[in-house]
């Protein structure tokens, strides 16, 4: 689960404007770190299937919101893949 101080921090390191807090950018962001406790879950917890499906949705929207971003605004993707270590 992420804090409500994690989750200020994403959000305001990814906001377009100052009262942005549901742009794609910032979803992506909080999916992304989402997941990525989630995977670090799974060293632990390798059998929790159930958790692992969830898992699976997160990536799938992450994967969408991606997608439409990219088809928006190749620049504004490039440049979230990159702060976001997501793709090499």
């Amino acid at each position: 689960m992420i804090s409500k101080e994690q989750k200020t921090k994403i959000v305001r390191d990814n906001q377009a404007h100052p009262t942005d807090s549901g742009s794609p950018e910032v979803q992506v962001a909080l999916l992304t770190e989402r997941i990525n406790l989630l995977v670090k879950h799974f060293g632990d917890h390798k059998k929790d299937f159930h958790s692992r499906s969830g898992l699976m949705k997160l990536v799938g929207q992450r994967k969408r919101l991606l997608e439409y971003i990219k088809n928006q605004d190749v620049s504004r993707y490039e440049k979230l893949i990159q702060k976001l270590g997501l793709r090499k």
